[in-house]
C-alpha cells in the first residue's frame, strides 16, 4: 500500500464505520490502522469486526486510556516495523477532520514535504466553534509559532501527511509531550531537522458525535511544552 492512515481512538464506536467507508470511497491505496485506548463501548472489536468487509483495517489494541500523543507514537511505530507504506496520515475518528481532504494531503506528501491541513490559511475554516475556541486556537497557534519560529499558520492542528523518510528521520522516543502539544512538538522537531512543511486548506468541523476530548489540563500542557521546546534548542 502507498498510505496508511493512523486513527486514535476511544469510544468511536459510532464513528469509525462510517469513517473507513468514507476513506473506502477515495479510491486511493491506503490502509487504515486503528490505535484504541481500551474503549469501553467496543470501538476495538468493531474494529476487527470491519476486517471482514476491509481486510486493510488494522488494530493496535492499548491497555487503557494512555493520551492522544502516545497513541501517535505507538501507531507511528507500528507503521514503520509493520507497513510498506511511503506515506503515514494522522486524523481523529470524529469526523472533524474530513476524509475528502486526505488526497488533498498526499498529493503535497508525495514532494516529500511534511503536509499539514491547515484551517488558517486561504481556504481553510473552522465550523460549528464559539468565539472563544476560536480565539483560543488562533491564539495558541500566534503564540507557539512566535516561540518557536515555525512556518505554520495553524500549529496545533492533528490533520497531516508525513512521508515515510520525514516520519522515520524523527527520535520519537525523546518527545516530552503527551496530549495536544505533541502536535506543536512534532511539527517543531520535522522543521527543527530541516524538512519542508508545507500547508494545505481544510475545512475544520467540530465533532458530529460524541464529546471534546480536550481539557483545560490539555492546555496548560501545551502552553509548558512549547518553553520547554525553545529551551532545549538541541533536541
Amino acid at each position: 500500500m502507498e498510505i496508511l492512515v493512523v486513527i486514535p481512538t476511544y469510544n468511536e464506536a459510532d464513528n469509525l464505520p462510517r469513517l473507513v467507508a468514507a476513506l473506502a470511497s477515495l479510491g486511493l491505496d491506503l490502509g487504515v490502522l486503528v490505535v484504541d485506548d481500551a474503549s469501553p463501548d467496543g470501538t476495538g472489536q468493531l474494529a476487527l469486526g470491519l476486517r471482514q468487509t476491509y481486510p486493510w483495517v488494522n488494530l493496535l489494541p492499548r491497555r487503557g486510556k494512555l493520551g492522544l500523543g502516545s497513541a501517535y507514537v505507538e501507531g507511528f511505530h507500528w507503521a514503520l516495523e509493520h507497513s510498506d507504506a511511503s506515506l503515514v496520515v494522522q486524523m481523529d475518528a470524529d469526523f472533524s477532520h474530513d476524509p475528502a481532504a486526505v488526497p488533498s494531503l498526499v498529493k503535497a506528501a508525495r514532494g516529500g514535504a511534511l503536509a499539514v491541513g491547515s484551517r488558517y490559511v486561504p481556504g481553510g475554516q473552522v465550523k460549528n466553534w464559539g468565539l472563544g475556541r476560536r480565539m483560543l486556537s488562533r491564539g495558541g497557534s500566534l503564540y507557539a509559532r512566535a516561540i518557536l519560529g515555525l512556518p505554520l499558520r495553524d500549529v496545533t492542528g492533528g490533520f497531516k501527511c508525513w512521508p515515510r523518510a520525514v516520519l522515520a528521520s524523527l527520535d520519537l522516543s525523546r518527545l516530552v509531550s503527551g496530549g495536544y502539544a505533541f502536535q506543536v512538538e512534532m511539527n517543531y522537531r520535522a522543521h527543527r531537522g530541516g524538512h519542508r512543511l508545507v500547508e494545505v486548506p481544510i475545512c475544520f468541523e467540530d465533532r458530529r458525535v460524541g464529546h471534546s476530548k480536550m481539557t483545560l489540563g490539555i492546555g496548560l500542557e501545551a502552553l509548558v511544552v512549547v518553553w520547554r521546546l525553545r529551551l532545549a534548542r538541541g533536541i
